[in-house]
């Protein structure tokens, strides 16, 4: 998956882009009080995709399929 769609799909759900790290972007969810990292990769594997979402209380997206 893009990290630019997993991003889009975090802030729709009301996750808040706290800071840039050195290899990640961290991002916090205010209803869920949790917080999470989101790699610097141009590609996002989909299993690391759902256990962002799910470390941050956040329903994952359905997969496209081929």
């Amino acid at each position: 998956m893009k990290r630019i769609d997993l991003i889009k799909h975090l802030t729709k759900k009301g996750c808040i882009f706290i800071r840039e790290g050195a290899n990640h972007s961290v991002f916090f969810n205010p209803l869920t009080k949790r917080i999470s990292t989101v790699p610097r990769h141009r590609e996002i594997d989909n299993h690391l995709a759902e256990k962002i979402c799910k470390d941050l209380g956040v329903r994952s997206f359905k997969r496209k399929r081929k």
